[in-house]
Parts: C-alpha cells; sequence; structure tokens
C-alpha cells in the first residue's frame, strides 16, 4: 500500500511538472510574438496594431502611403526580426549546450573558437572589398560563415585524440586557435583604412543588412543544428552529470558529444554569420530560464531558444530606436545588460548550485 501511495503520489508531481511547463513554454512563446509586434510597429515611421494588421491583409485596399509602410514592415523589420530571433536562439540554445557540455556554468557559444573563424572571415572580405553575391547573399555572411565552420573543424581535429574526444583538449584548443585568429583579425583591423569603421560595426554586431535572403539561406543551417542539439537532450543530461556516470548509464559518450559539439558550432557560426558578435545572449538565457525550468534539459533547451529569440528581438529594436535615426550596434545594447547580470551570476553561489542541481 505505501508503495502504491509513492507511485501515485510520483505521478501527481510529475503531472504538476507538465502543467507547469506547458504555463511557462506559452507565457515564452507570448513574450516571443510580443516582442515580434513590438519591433514591428517601432521605428522612423510609427505603425499601431490595429493599423498594422489592416496593412498586412493582402485583400483589403491600399493607397500609396500605406503601400510604402506595408513595404517597410514586410521587407525590412520583418526580415531584420526574424534573422534577431534566429540568432537568439542559437546563441541561446548553443550556449546551453555547451554548459552542460563542459560541465562549466561559465562556458558560451565561442569557447570552440568558431566566432573567432566568423570574425575572420568577415574581415577578410571587408579588407579585400570583396562584392560577390551567391543565392541572394552577400560576401561577408558567406565568408564568415565559411571561416566559422573551418575554424571549427581545426579544432575537433586538434583536440581529437584517437577515437575520442577530449572537452578540456577542445576547450584549451579553442582558445588556443581562437586567440590566434583574434591577433590575425587586429591586424586586419588595423590595415583597414577607410573601411574600418565597418569592420569595427561587424564586429560590434547587428542586424542592419538584413533580408529575406539571409533568413531563408540561415533557416535550414539553425534547423539542423537545433534538431542536432533536441534529438541528444537525454544524453546532453547525463552528460552534465560526467562521462563516466554518462557511460554507466548508457550513453555513447563520444557519439554525442560529437554530435552535440556539431550541433553548437553550427548554431553559433549561423549566428555570428549573419550579426556579427554579440556576446552575453548564450551565457546568461541559460542561467535565466534555468531558475524557473530546472537543470532537465528537455525543458531547459526549447525555453532557453524561446528566450534568447526574445531578448535578441527587444535588443535590437532598442538599438535601432534609441537614438534614431542613428543605430547603435546591438552588441553594445547586450553587453550592457548582460554585463552586469554576469558579475551578479559570479557572487551568487545559489545559481551555481541551481546549475548542478
Amino acid at each position: 500500500m505505501t508503495g502504491y501511495l509513492a507511485l501515485e503520489e510520483l505521478g501527481v508531481r510529475s503531472r504538476q511538472k507538465g502543467r507547469r511547463w506547458r504555463v511557462q513554454a506559452a507565457l515564452l512563446t507570448a513574450c516571443l510574438l510580443t516582442a515580434v509586434i513590438l519591433a514591428l510597429g517601432v521605428g522612423a515611421v510609427r505603425v499601431p496594431l490595429p493599423e498594422m494588421l489592416s496593412l498586412l491583409d493582402p485583400r483589403a485596399g491600399h493607397g500609396l502611403q500605406d503601400q510604402a509602410v506595408r513595404s517597410i514592415i514586410l521587407e525590412l523589420r520583418l526580415p531584420r526580426a526574424l534573422m534577431a530571433a534566429t540568432a537568439g536562439a542559437a546563441l541561446a540554445i548553443a550556449g546551453g549546450t555547451f554548459q552542460a557540455l563542459l560541465r562549466n556554468p561559465m562556458a558560451d557559444p565561442y569557447v570552440t573558437g568558431v566566432s573567432s573563424g566568423a570574425s575572420l572571415g568577415a574581415a577578410v572580405a571587408i579588407v579585400l572589398g570583396l562584392n560577390f553575391r551567391f543565392l541572394g547573399l552577400g560576401a561577408i555572411p558567406l565568408v564568415s560563415f565559411c571561416g566559422a565552420l573551418g575554424t571549427g573543424l581545426v579544432v575537433y581535429h586538434l583536440a581529437r585524440s584517437g577515437n575520442s574526444l577530449p572537452v578540456l583538449t577542445l576547450l584549451l584548443a579553442g582558445l588556443a586557435v581562437g586567440a590566434v585568429i583574434s591577433a590575425v583579425v587586429s591586424l586586419l583591423t588595423y590595415l583597414a583604412d577607410q573601411r574600418l569603421n565597418q569592420v569595427i560595426f561587424w564586429l560590434m554586431g547587428g542586424f542592419s543588412g538584413a533580408s529575406w535572403a539571409y533568413v531563408w539561406a540561415s533557416a535550414p543551417y539553425f534547423l539542423l543544428g537545433v534538431a542536432a542539439v533536441a534529438l541528444n537532450v537525454r544524453e546532453l543530461n547525463c552528460l552534465s552529470l560526467g562521462e563516466e556516470s554518462a557511460g554507466q548509464l548508457g550513453v555513447d559518450v563520444e557519439r554525442a558529444k560529437l554530435v552535440l559539439l556539431a550541433g553548437g558550432a553550427l548554431l553559433t557560426a549561423t549566428a555570428v554569420s549573419s550579426s556579427g558578435l554579440i556576446g552575453f545572449v548564450g551565457l546568461i538565457v541559460p542561467h535565466l530560464v534555468r531558475w524557473f525550468t530546472g537543470p532537465d534539459h528537455r525543458r531547459l533547451i526549447p525555453a532557453a531558444g524561446l528566450a534568447g529569440a526574445t531578448l535578441m528581438v527587444l535588443a535590437d529594436t532598442v538599438a535601432r530606436t534609441i537614438i534614431a535615426p542613428t543605430e547603435l550596434p546591438v552588441g553594445l545594447i547586450t553587453a550592457l545588460g548582460g554585463g552586469p547580470f554576469f558579475i551578479y551570476v559570479l557572487r551568487n553561489h545559489r545559481t551555481m548550485r541551481t546549475f548542478v542541481g
């Protein structure tokens, strides 16, 4: 009888957790939709929600002025909001993945050196004045994406030892390769001459070059990276306890590490190649959502994606409107907000206990 009551109590708790997670997911989704609507309506041309809905109705007739406003919403603001949401979700999911995989609450999406490779590609494209297009994409995001993936492969081969991939060696290889590439980027920045401002603005991050071509081109890589992480959240839960414990629980440790690292690196490359370097999102968002989802990555990963997307859309909206018509780098906004939070996390020991518990 006692065992039956215990099992019933466990079932009740599980159902309560399920209901609480559904409420949390609904709230996060509502926050993201609200942020996107705000981004569509705010700017040099302010568009109230009722007017926006009427402009987006294809059955309604529109005058020349309405057509211009509709074009602003659909061709400028909507792809920009979608790019910001994609980049924010990608960085947050990659950050949560690397924090669990490395068992380090201070890990962020850039630990594998992928961001340095993306920076090198972008700096080369800008300094050399590359001006080709492929599938509607400009030279800077294309070369940046190639640089990110190339650096990820270099770090992987440097860290690999036989058939194993030691996580500590991977981290050190990422730091070493990233440091060398950062020095090269600094040299290119010094030699940039009249293109110096363009290099610096890209390195600080932003979405001023957003277009539907970028949205459609980055979508497959984003979805592939999300799938790699989402299909291995059980393995991620086990790996967060340590590789030895994960192996005892039946996890193919090396395969899981490879897939998760590849997924996180692909997400980071997708975000950085389209937006430049935007810090703190991949670091602070997993900590924020961990407070109410707990350490279970089956809930933490999707919650981090939704929260990261919301945060990035809001940061981009602030960056382009706070001193309009001048546009601030989005990385500056996230740093101003993320820096104090980072210090708080360092000082708050309860956050660390939540991470490991």
